[in-house]
């Protein structure tokens, strides 16, 4: 649950507002002018401000400024509803979130109000390093291996410096978690930290996103908009999978690094902006510079420092360490006593390959939970997780969820079986995630591992019927 407070001088909005997030399970505080907005934040630090821009007295970018001087890294999404969006803009250049033109459709704005928290999230979470694993309290990198001691040194050295680094490892090696270390103990700490999926962006949409445009750049571009690089002004981005952006953008890329300098989509001149670059890739980039898929020059300016993050496989004797961790923060995000550990069930944890690594060991960990029903999570419970026949699990006809697929299987005798198997499975697991979360569609999501209108899209898919109980 996240607070979130409303300024805006209508109240009938301000009311809305409540009511909608509200049942979205967040904690919602009012305000009706700047002047109040500013005191509540005095009061209490919101996670997330929505806030007009034009209110009698003190406008919205004059308070944000305020609100900014008191907590720099909180989240603002600014509203207006004028033609003319200059002074949105201008918010968004000196750090707001983004901005949103009245009116505005529903599942839009809590999509975007989703967005706004976890940035706010993960600029404000702490990553601790060589936490205990019964403190599951915050995002950790966990390990006391040789490998993790190297890492956790290198970030001591490096973060506080301005150097470009590029985070290497295969995937779910917890790069980002790295990422965020070097942000938090850097000298722009206190600055913003945007994240930017190169592979989770259309690669028609990434330029825009990065850049932003100028109005009238292409159809559709009726104002101005600020580019994810530009709202970092004076802070940290974050480039995931950087191996995989297009050549025209790496382009683009190199010329920020080279010059400090970007330039909007139907612009006509170059904008001065002050970033520090970390950059994460799980391909050889060695390779693809060598078939020209990659430039050359962009790859010798990201190495100026390169982190290796070794596979789980190189470190088994912290996957230990790593599975308590992970029992203690499921157990403790689903409401229950942490079950533990049997000490059969780490020798078979730490016999396993781990090709997805520790975010893999993670989601099997998340499911045993689920499956030990209180009880010290055994071997079984772990095979289960991983897909393997436990003890008790060795005959066909002893498991019940491979039983189940090959009645549908033969009930239905080809045709829409895997359809129907997919759509069953997808029905229940929507459903428990509901029932689990108080049917609260936010929490919801984030268990499923999905988007909250991805979620909306599933529930009108099945048919299901959501009840009134919000948490």
């Amino acid at each position: 649950m996240a607070q979130i407070l409303i300024v805006d001088d209508d109240a009938q909005l301000r009311l809305s507002f409540e009511r909608l997030l509200n049942a979205e399970g967040h904690e919602v505080r009012v305000a009706g002018s700047g002047e109040t907005g500013i005191q509540a934040v005095r009061e209490s630090v919101p996670d997330l401000v929505v806030m007009d821009v034009r209110m009698p007295g003190m406008d919205g970018l004059q308070a944000f400024q305020r609100m900014r001087e008191l907590e720099p890294r909180l989240q603002v999404i600014i509203m207006t509803a004028y033609a003319s969006t200059e002074t949105a803009i201008e918010a968004t250049k000196l750090g707001a979130f983004d901005y949103v033109l009245k009116p505005f459709d529903i599942p839009d704005i809590l999509n975007l109000i989703s967005q706004a928290l976890e940035a706010g999230r993960v600029m404000r979470d702490r990553v601790a390093m060589d936490a205990p694993p019964d403190t599951p309290d915050s995002e950790a990198l966990i390990g006391r291996s040789g490998a993790m001691h190297e890492i956790y040194k290198a970030i001591g050295r490096v973060a506080p410096t301005d150097a470009t680094v590029l985070l290497r490892g295969e995937s779910g090696t917890g790069k980002e978690l790295v990422a965020r270390a070097l942000y938090q103990h850097s000298l722009r700490s206190e600055k913003p930290f945007v994240v930017i999926n190169c592979v989770a962006i259309p690669e028609t949409l990434l330029e825009s996103e990065l850049f932003g445009y100028e109005k009238g750049a292409f159809t559709g571009a009726v104002n101005r908009r600020v580019g994810k690089i530009e709202k970092a002004n004076h802070g940290t981005v974050f480039l995931d999978e950087i191996g995989d952006m297009p050549e025209s953008i790496q382009a683009k890329i190199l010329r920020l690094l080279q010059e400090k300098k970007i330039e909007r989509l139907g612009g006509q001149g170059a904008v001065p902006v002050d970033v520090r670059i970390i950059a994460a890739t799980n391909r050889n980039l060695e390779a693809a510079v060598a078939e020209g898929r990659f430039r050359e020059d962009l790859y010798y300016r990201l190495k100026v420092v390169t982190l290796y993050l070794p596979p789980l496989r190189e470190r088994k004797d912290d996957i230990g360490l790593l599975a308590e961790y992970f029992l203690a923060r499921f157990s403790r995000d689903m409401g229950m006593d942490n079950p533990g550990l049997t000490r059969d069930a780490i020798q078979f944890l730490r016999a396993q390959d781990w090709h997805g690594n520790v975010r893999e060991l993670a989601n099997k960990l998340h499911r045993a939970v689920i499956f030990s029903r209180g009880c010290p999570v055994g071997p079984d419970e772990l095979a289960l997780a991983v897909g393997e026949k436990g003890a008790e699990h060795n005959k066909e006809e002893g498991d019940p969820v491979r039983a189940w697929v090959r009645r549908t299987l033969t009930s239905h005798g080809g045709g829409d079986a895997f359809e129907a198997i997919m759509s069953t499975v997808g029905k229940m697991a929507v459903g428990e995630a509901l029932e689990m979360t108080g049917n609260n569609r936010t929490r919801a999501a984030k268990l499923l591992g999905m988007s909250r209108p991805t979620l909306l899209s599933r529930i009108e898919k099945y048919g299901l019927k959501v009840g009134t109980k919000v948490s």
